[in-house]
């Protein structure tokens, strides 16, 4: 890209910016030299990454510090140079920096692929890092059991300095020489201990002059009692130095053998803290991750100058390569449209580089291949104004380069010489860029421009709209319109004569007062138009959330329906389980007080009793009628006996056996009950027999009496206290009716006792052609005690 459009567009200043939210010399390197790349992958790739990072530091925030630019050290090492304690030190910060982020992304829980990708790939040097431990403490020193010779060369040092010190005490707190001294101090010399003593005494104090005073009058003597402790002092310093530097020595080469595998970490360390930079900017601007395209269009909503005070900066919506490539924008100075430019061109730079942009969610922006500025800024500091001649010359060799998939910013195109002229040129220079099919942006204040905009394709006039009355600009660009000058009305706000003014306007000609005009009418319009959009969006998201909350509190309706049905059905199963088997045991303690005499009376009754609770257990389970109500209210003077009704707390159909007053009695199933007609809706009337009934006619009696005695079959049956061939006969005719009633499961309880009776059950269902398969019941249904068969 061309590196004059960074500079006009200031994409230095964002790359200071994000300089500034690296933690490490390795991260703001990388933000410094950080280029646009004009391929889609890499920016995609680098966008992902921003937005990891962005995720990461919402969780928790990586442990960065402590990252050091080493690459110096490392070369230094491998050419077998002795690194210094501080290099040493700087090389075990990064290696702690390098093991605590490898962990941290190791245990972090949320996805971030890229990221912990680099971190996998950093290697640990525990080794190294130990031996670096063992001899450099957290103040940077080195330990005093580095090494054991280290250790002994020190513990001698400080050994022999006591020694000495003791000697000078007592020399110093002898009566004899305390004449001699200029003052009772120790103090050294070349790296021996000395005492201060007054010139004249020299002859007097054994010892080895080292030094004078400036005066003469004090020489610093070294007493001959601790010479021989001075010479072992500097004799163990000397081994003190040399062991010292084995160690740096061993130690260097250390890093000089790993000093790949260190720059390679290194690296990694660099591009996570310039990851984790990027997002602390995105955060810091309020920036959101822009949808990159390779068709051309760019939408950006509510897109805020990056390098102007958020506290002042004015958003601002732009869209180009949707329906047009080239969007010319026309008003007066001091407007905005340099701003909006640059805007456009430092957004399309900034997520060329992976970062966010400072714009609402769901903006667009295209990827384009090169970005060619020609900009004038009045207000920069560091530019002057550039002249005709400087602005043509760079024009001149951006059409010499641009192509389809470029991007050109073309500020006050044809400005700085005759307007005619001026005018008639920059027409010239938008028609070969309409034919090169760039997106363009441009700036301009002629009026033939406005016109050459609306005569031909693939270009948009649009302005910065400005507010006469306040004679301030609103910043807001509005596409689709032409801006007007405004000149006149200016003026007049400002003081100029009314006149002056209506000479003016007098010698503008009449087409282009009348073009102004409609300009100003378009601009009316349209903010009309846009209030209405507005408060239509606003009724209409409105709507939306009282569709969304009737919908809830629908479904929630139907949720709670649906548990209170469940949990009735539910409750009275158990219930009914829980009385037949209270009932079967009170059977079988029958069953055991009486002898065997009347045992054909007493299975009967047993029988009959079974089967009461079997109806009661079929009136129990909530049916479909009733939850839906069906038939109609009962009309006693049309109601006849044989009509079929439907009881309401039996929930069943039943036949009308007899009419007394305003009660029936109803024939349901095997039960007669007398109940009140208003406890009954209506079914159908008794179909009557015309013909004499003839044996088929007899036959279909029974096959329809037949149908509706299978309708009332139960789900189980019980043949507890049945021998097995007597179970066997009653199985298959309850098998038969359940296959005949659409039953698809049904319940056989054989109870557990010896388990001869489950054992001829379970072999006589294996042969049994209408079951599919069988296998015990659930624990709330008997369990063992129970059979659950599946039917074809």
């Amino acid at each position: 890209m061309e590196q004059t459009s960074f500079k006009i567009l200031e994409y230095e200043k964002i790359t200071a910016m994000l300089a500034e939210q690296a933690s490490s010399t390795l991260g703001k390197e990388k933000a410094r030299k950080l280029c646009p790349s004009a391929d889609f992958d890499e920016v995609s790739q680098w966008q992902e990454e921003t937005g990891e990072a962005l995720k990461v530091s919402s969780f928790a925030a990586p442990p960065l510090g402590g990252i050091r630019d080493i690459r110096l050290i490392l070369k230094k090492a491998g050419k077998g140079a002795v690194l210094e304690l501080e290099e040493l030190q700087n090389v075990m910060s990064i290696m702690y920096a390098m093991r605590t982020v490898k962990y941290f992304f190791r245990d972090l829980e949320i996805e971030a692929p890229i990221l912990k990708e680099w971190a996998r790939g950093i290697e640990i040097l525990g080794q190294l890092e130990r031996n670096l431990n063992n001899v450099i403490d957290e103040h940077g020193n080195m330990r005093e059991d580095a090494s054991v010779e280290l250790r002994r060369i020190r513990r001698e040092l400080k050994s022999s300095q006591v020694r000495i010190k003791d000697k000078i005490n007592n020399i110093l707190h002898d009566g004899a020489y305390q004449k001699m001294f200029q003052d009772a101090i120790v103090t050294v010399r070349d790296e021996r201990y000395v005492i201060p003593i007054k010139a004249e005494y020299r002859a007097h104090f054994p010892g080895l002059i080292h030094d004078q005073s400036a005066s003469g009058s004090t020489l610093f003597i070294e007493p001959m009692a601790v010479v021989e402790l001075n010479n072992d002092v500097k004799q163990l310093t000397l081994a003190e130095e040399q062991e010292i530097q084995r160690i740096l020595r061993q130690l260097s080469g250390e890093v000089s053998r790993e000093r790949e595998t260190l720059a390679a970490n290194s690296e990694i360390l660099g591009d996570l803290d310039f990851a984790f930079a990027k997002a602390r900017l995105a955060g810091k601007m309020k920036a959101v991750r822009p949808q990159v395209n390779e068709e051309g269009r760019t939408v950006l909503t509510g897109a805020r100058h990056p390098l102007i005070d958020k506290d002042k900066v004015v958003p601002t919506n732009i869209t180009i390569g949707t329906d047009y490539r080239m969007l010319l924008i026309t008003g007066p100075n001091t407007g905005g449209k340099t701003v909006t430019m640059k805007t456009l061109g430092l957004m399309v730079l900034m997520a060329q580089s992976g970062l966010y942009l400072p714009v609402e969610q769901g903006s667009e922006i295209a990827l384009y291949q090169n970005i060619y500025a020609d900009i004038g800024d009045e207000q920069s500091i560091e530019q002057s104004l550039s002249t005709f001649s400087a602005h043509m010359t760079h024009i001149v060799r951006i059409l010499d380069r641009v192509e389809s998939d470029d991007l050109l910013l073309l500020d006050e195109l044809g400005a700085g010489t005759d307007p005619e002229e001026g005018a008639a040129l920059a027409m010239a220079i938008l028609e070969k860029l309409l034919a090169v099919k760039a997106t363009t942006v441009a700036t301009t204040h002629y009026s033939e421009l406005k016109t050459f905009a609306y005569t031909r394709e693939g270009i948009e006039n649009a302005c910065v709209e400005f507010d006469i009355e306040t004679l301030r600009p609103t910043y807001r660009l509005l596409i689709g319109i032409p801006g007007a000058s405004n000149a006149f009305a200016i003026s007049r706000r400002l003081g100029l004569a009314d006149s002056l003014i209506l000479r003016a306007q007098q010698l503008v000609k009449a087409d282009h007062a009348q073009f102004e005009h409609v300009i100003n009418q378009l601009e009316n319009e349209k903010m009309m138009y846009e209030q209405r959009n507005a408060d239509i969006a606003e009724r209409q998201a409105q709507v939306k959330k009282l569709e969304e909350k009737l919908l809830k509190a629908k479904e929630e309706l139907n949720q709670k329906k649906g548990d209170i049905l469940r949990k009735a059905k539910d409750k009275s199963a158990a219930l009914i389980r829980q009385t037949r088997r209270e009932s079967e045991e009170v059977i079988s303690q029958l069953k055991e007080q009486f002898d065997d005499l009347g045992i054909k009376a007493r299975q009967q009754a047993i029988a009959e009793a079974r089967s009461r609770l079997n109806e009661a257990s079929a009136k129990a389970n909530p049916g479909i009628m009733a939850q839906k109500g069906v038939g109609q209210r009962i009309d006693l003077s049309k109601i006849r006996v044989g009509d079929t009704v439907y009881v309401k707390k039996l929930d069943q159909k039943g036949t009308v056996m007899e009419i007394q007053g305003k009660d029936l009695t109803v024939q349901v199933g095997a039960l007669r009950t007398k109940i009140k007609a208003n406890a009954c809706t209506f079914i159908a009337h008794k179909v009557e027999d015309k013909k004499p009934a003839a044996a088929g006619s007899r036959k279909n009696s029974q096959s329809s009496s037949f149908l509706q005695k299978t309708q009332n079959i139960g789900r189980d049956i019980d043949i507890r206290g049945m021998m097995v061939d007597e179970a066997e006969m009653v199985l298959g005719k309850f098998i038969d009716d359940a296959i005949i009633a659409g039953l698809s499961q049904v319940l056989i309880i054989h109870g557990k006792g010896t388990g001869a009776l489950r054992k001829g059950v379970h072999a006589y269902l294996k042969s049994h052609r209408n079951v599919l398969s069988f296998q015990f019941a659930d624990i709330n249904e008997g369990g063992t005690g129970a059979t659950v068969v599946e039917l074809k």
